[in-house]
């Protein structure tokens, strides 16, 4: 069984070195180890840094896109490069190597398809009592929109089996780590948590400014990801409020027009009402083209998961023993004691 780290990096020269030094050269059920680095158009040489520590691989953008794109990036040349499991990390090294081991265990097993390292944020010291509450509150909804028991929805340090990484894919610039959770959920993946600890903070996170900033971004990204799953349901939902609104506006002329013997001084509420219930009616159709084209979405998927399975086995291009995209450096795989 072969396992990939990948190490998404934006400018982290000073930081990969403790961060690569932290990682298991060993772990039970894992026959190879291998270190892919996504260097997402650093400027400071983390590239050629990375090549002088000994990673194996290296993907490297000219200038940067984003840590979802990175991240995907990752994820495929980690497939082609023959995964069998995938370890996501950052390279700040604020997840502990050691926990790799733990949070890989439930995939070699063939007990989970993704599985999530738990920070347990509240015993996280130079977290606010706000960003804790928040977290709990945010972790709360996307279990809701997942259908899953996630506990640390945004932490970056997970492990992805091969049949779960064929099937993600991430449509948005800002992060993976929401989008991928209800991508999992709602395509049937097991997920697992399992509790990690994390190391002293090195630096402020480049992801977002502020907590503000990040709720204002994160959550036009859950209710698209849920939206691509289940769009009946909020189209549906819109347009019983729709309903019901115009139906009490309706009731509401209908009533004081009998009381008062055929007269009501409600008339705007009977135009009010029954633009609403109209509105409701065009938003039910708008939910049957909805699930129409989420059907063609997931064929879609089905095809693309199709390609990525045979570009996967197909490998190496051409027979030149290079992955297409992936810079592989020739240092040696980290492989079990008894393989020597």
């Amino acid at each position: 069984m072969k396992l990939v780290v990948q190490i998404p990096c934006l400018n982290e020269k000073d930081t990969l070195g403790p961060t690569l030094a932290d990682l298991p050269r060993q772990i039970d059920g894992v026959d190879e180890i291998e270190v892919l680095i996504i260097d997402d158009g650093s400027t400071d040489g983390t590239s050629e840094r990375a090549a002088e520590l000994g990673v194996h691989h290296i993907v490297r953008f000219p200038r940067n896109r984003g840590l979802a794109v990175a991240f995907m990036a990752g994820i495929d040349a980690a497939v082609r490069l023959g995964a069998d499991v995938i370890v996501n990390t950052d390279a700040d090294n604020q997840y502990r190597g050691e926990d790799i081991s733990r949070i890989v265990a439930p995939v070699v097993a063939g007990a989970a398809d993704l599985v999530i390292g738990d920070r347990q944020t509240d015993k996280i010291a130079h977290f606010s009592p706000v960003k804790k509450v928040l977290q709990r509150w945010g972790s709360g909804v996307l279990r809701q929109l997942s259908a899953t028991e996630v506990r640390d929805s945004p932490s970056g340090f997970r492990a992805i089996s091969r049949r779960a990484a064929l099937q993600l894919f991430v449509h948005n610039r800002f992060t993976y780590t929401l989008e991928t959770v209800i991508q999992a959920g709602r395509r049937g993946l097991t997920v697992v948590n399992v509790p990690v600890l994390t190391n002293p903070k090195t630096r402020e996170s480049r992801l977002f400014r502020s907590v503000p900033d990040y709720l204002r971004r994160a959550g036009p990204v859950m209710l698209r990801a849920y939206a691509m799953y289940r769009p009946t349901q909020i189209f549906l939902s819109i347009a019983a409020v729709l309903f019901v609104f115009g139906g009490a506006l309706g009731v509401r002329f209908v009533v004081t027009y009998l009381i008062h013997g055929g007269y009501s001084g409600y008339l705007q509420s009977l135009m009010v009402g029954t633009s609403a219930i109209l509105l409701g009616f065009i938003v039910s159709l708008v939910a049957i083209l909805a699930e129409l084209q989420a059907t063609n979405r997931r064929l879609l998927e089905e095809l693309l998961l199709r390609v990525r399975r045979l570009d996967a086995e197909v490998g190496r291009l051409g027979g030149r023993g290079q992955i297409e995209g992936v810079t592989s450096t020739g240092a040696p795989t980290w492989r079990s004691a008894r393989d020597g």
